[in-house]
């Protein structure tokens, strides 16, 4: 069962300067095969760039596109959500801007939405947001600190390698606090507010999400996960399964799984984390020893009102 994950942050910076343009793409992307120094290596960032670039490439994109259509949807209404608007937003691994399409001028300003894979950004989908697209790897943020006033990123951080280094850059890029959740395939849930709390986040909470799709067989999930690019990447994943092998597991998945129709489920689920980084405007707890009620008196006011309603 594959666990996506969005990714995604909110903060305040100061006033933006810089005038609404056409979309653009340029290229600020590592070369094949790069790595961060004493990162992780789980992932063959290149296959992965080429899996993607394959995927935009098809006839019908859109075929695939339910998935991350959903979540980028699901995003851009916790976006609405923020009663403020942000003159300048970036999406790290946009793919064609599913998030981007469920957004208007009105509360971001203008996007820069960057993805590995240039074939998803020559195919985005349209937005009337003006928007740039820039060419690179969520492990090679080209961007200086406090650049943004908001940026997301959905169903894309799954596949670092180095997630820790990862959260710690996007804490760095932070200025007044932000908000955002993520996934990872191979991250418990308990570990998530871990490694947020890590990356210099605080104010932390986790919840899950989950999208059941159904299928007619396991072949059609695996060509469903292929038009997505989200095949498997990993280093240690077997180059060849035999046709038996293949066989075998779709008629186990059936017996296991198989829905009164005939069909066989698929559920995608989605980790939720939401941090601030530290702000001076922030609510704080106050300081131990300061209170001037006990909880004591607390329960013995609690007490008085039951008293006083039976009373009633």
């Amino acid at each position: 069962m594959m666990r996506p994950v969005g990714l995604w942050r909110l903060w305040r910076r100061p006033g933006t300067s810089g005038s609404a343009g056409c979309r653009k793409v340029a290229s600020v992307a590592p070369p094949p095969g790069s790595t961060l120094p004493r990162a992780l290596n789980i992932f063959d960032r290149d296959l992965k760039r080429k899996q993607k670039n394959w995927a935009a490439r098809q006839p019908e994109p859109m075929k695939f596109d339910y998935l991350k259509e959903e979540v980028g949807s699901r995003i851009a209404d916790r976006v609405y959500d923020i009663a403020r608007d942000f003159p300048l937003a970036l999406d790290i691994g946009s793919g064609r801007g599913y998030i981007a399409q469920h957004l208007n001028k009105e509360t971001v300003g203008k996007f820069f939405q960057t993805d590995i894979a240039e074939n998803a950004l020559k195919n985005s989908l349209e937005t009337d947001i003006p928007s740039v697209s820039v060419l690179a790897d969520e492990e090679f943020l080209p961007f200086r600190e406090n650049t943004f006033d908001l940026v997301v990123s959905s169903l894309s951080l799954h596949w670092v390698n180095d997630l820790p280094r990862a959260l710690e850059q996007l804490a760095e890029t932070e200025r007044e606090g932000g908000f955002s959740p993520h996934i990872s395939p191979f991250t418990a849930v308990n570990d998530l507010g871990h490694l947020l709390g890590k990356a210099g986040f605080n104010t932390l909470t986790v919840d899950t999400d989950e999208i059941q799709v159904n299928y007619p067989g396991m072949f059609e999930l695996m060509e469903d996960l292929q038009g997505m690019g989200e095949s498997n990447c990993s280093w240690n994943r077997k180059a060849l399964l035999h046709r038996d092998t293949m066989l075998a597991a779709a008629a186990v998945y059936r017996e296991m799984y198989r829905n009164e129709d005939g069909s066989v489920p698929a559920t995608y689920q989605i980790y939720h984390m939401i941090g601030w980084k530290y702000h001076d405007s922030q609510a704080r707890p106050a300081e131990r020893g300061s209170a001037t009620v006990s909880f004591g008196e607390l329960g013995k006011l609690n007490n008085l009102m039951s008293q006083g309603k039976k009373s009633q």
